[in-house]
């Protein structure tokens, strides 16, 4: 943004206010807490905030524009890119979208190893967020119970298919391999690995009195409010909206799992916090379900569909959204026949959330900024345009 550009937003932020009453402040990009990608400029009265105007950051790749660039399969790479907390997720919604614009049917093998790993990445992402949220408010100790944790499932992934964090998992119409032998064994390991964890961050944080007094009733926002700003995920189910679209608008295996969708009251930072927190053991029961599903399948069932060797849909449009773990995460894609979409765009959730960023922080303190920021889980990867 342009300094002109920033006087003129400021302008208006300040308007109704005698700015020598208050202090105008820049917080963040380079402050660790803002991700070294965001900046947010702020009226302050004191350690109280005024209003503030959230600005996107620097990280402008032109994903978007660049997706138009490329061939179908080869945008999958770039999708790693969105919110790389948890890639697989963004493989799988995209190279879903592709699947419906071409009318391909996944196998079901394909669609149990799919699910096991997107919920294994969701359990990663809320680990990274919840840790990360500790850090910021100055309890460390969770942090490596759960990083450790976010480690193990990264072997996972690594040792399917060979990366940790930029997985490029999967392939347009299914898969290209199947899970190890052992996946049973690492996994037994690793839910109780997970589930201590946890026990052990919510002995340390929960009903700890300074961590409920820096997070019960900060930066609360109503369903109204949540839902007029367009959140998804755990960020508006925190507000009371019981709202999850692998329950509303069912999409690959997941109707025929049982899982609980957990809601908040006060849409705080603690019942952002505590959503995580409840949504890993949701992860962990989904888990357990499709692997024994999977069990059930012949060694010798087809992992991915036919698919043309190069990639052209029929023209067209199509939409297609995941519950990813920070929301929906959907992508639009007009095909003009090509090998290429001719028009691409993506719907990240945590875009949708920061623009409420500047409301949701109206007069808290300073250092309720960076908790709030954190229990949003702003990715930079998903704010580029």
């Amino acid at each position: 943004m342009h300094n002109s550009e920033l006087s003129e937003s400021f302008d208006e932020m300040t308007s109704g206010h005698s700015t020598g009453d208050y202090v105008k402040i820049n917080i963040g990009p380079s402050h660790p807490a803002m991700h070294g990608t965001l900046r947010v400029v702020a009226l302050t009265d004191g350690e109280s905030i005024v209003s503030a105007d959230p600005e996107i950051g620097y990280l402008h790749r032109g994903v978007e524009k660049l997706g138009e660039n490329l061939n179908y399969t080869q945008f999958i790479p770039v999708t790693d890119r969105l919110n790389y907390c948890s890639a697989i997720c963004n493989n799988v919604s995209y190279e879903m979208a592709v699947e419906k614009l071409m009318g391909i049917e996944v196998p079901e093998k394909a669609q149990l190893v799919r699910i096991i790993m997107m919920e294994l990445a969701r359990i990663a992402d809320h680990e990274v967020l919840v840790g990360i949220l500790g850090v910021d408010l100055g309890a460390f100790t969770p942090f490596f119970y759960l990083i450790i944790q976010r480690e193990e499932i990264y072997e996972i992934f690594e040792w399917y298919n060979g990366a940790r964090l930029t997985n490029t998992f999967g392939r347009i119409g299914g898969l290209v391999a199947d899970l190890p032998s052992d996946f049973e064994t690492r996994w037994q390991k690793l839910r109780d690995g997970i589930r201590n964890a946890n026990d052990e961050t919510d002995k340390l944080l929960t009903h700890n009195r300074i961590w409920t007094d820096r997070t019960i009733g900060v930066a609360a926002f109503s369903p109204k409010d949540a839902l007029d700003w367009g959140f998804t995920g755990p960020c508006l189910r925190a507000c009371g909206v019981k709202r999850d679209l692998r329950k509303d608008e069912p999409y690959s295996l997941y109707s025929r799992f049982d899982f609980d969708v957990p809601v908040g009251k006060h849409g705080d930072v603690f019942d952002r916090y505590m959503i995580r927190m409840e949504e890993m053991e949701e992860s962990i029961k989904i888990i357990d379900q499709a692997f024994k599903m999977y069990k059930e399948m012949p060694a010798d069932a087809p992992l991915i569909a036919k698919v043309p060797k190069t990639i052209k849909p029929p023209a067209g449009d199509v939409y297609h959204a995941i519950e990813a773990p920070n929301g929906e995460l959907g992508f639009f894609i007009r095909s003009d026949g090509s090998d290429k979409p001719y028009r691409l765009k993506i719907r990240p959730p945590c875009y949708m959330v920061y623009q409420a960023f500047g409301e949701m922080v109206k007069g808290e303190m300073i250092a309720d900024m960076i908790a709030c920021l954190s229990s949003l889980n702003v990715i930079a990867g998903e704010l580029d345009r």
